[in-house]
């Protein structure tokens, strides 16, 4: 699986909307941490949840 995002990317959750925009902090394996600007900071599994880049 290839991650189309790096550090510094801003994504959305498309399966959690009200999170709103995050910024991606850190990728390491599978683990993706996001800091969202309503819900904080969460580590996501790319294998479970595929975040959506916004350009």
């Amino acid at each position: 699986m290839i991650l189309d995002y790096e550090p510094g990317d801003k994504v959305t959750n498309p399966n959690n909307k009200g999170w709103g925009i995050g910024q991606v902090q850190s990728i390491i394996n599978d683990k993706v941490t996001v800091n969202f600007e309503n819900v904080g900071k969460k580590v996501i599994n790319a294998k479970n949840i595929e975040l959506k880049k916004i350009d």
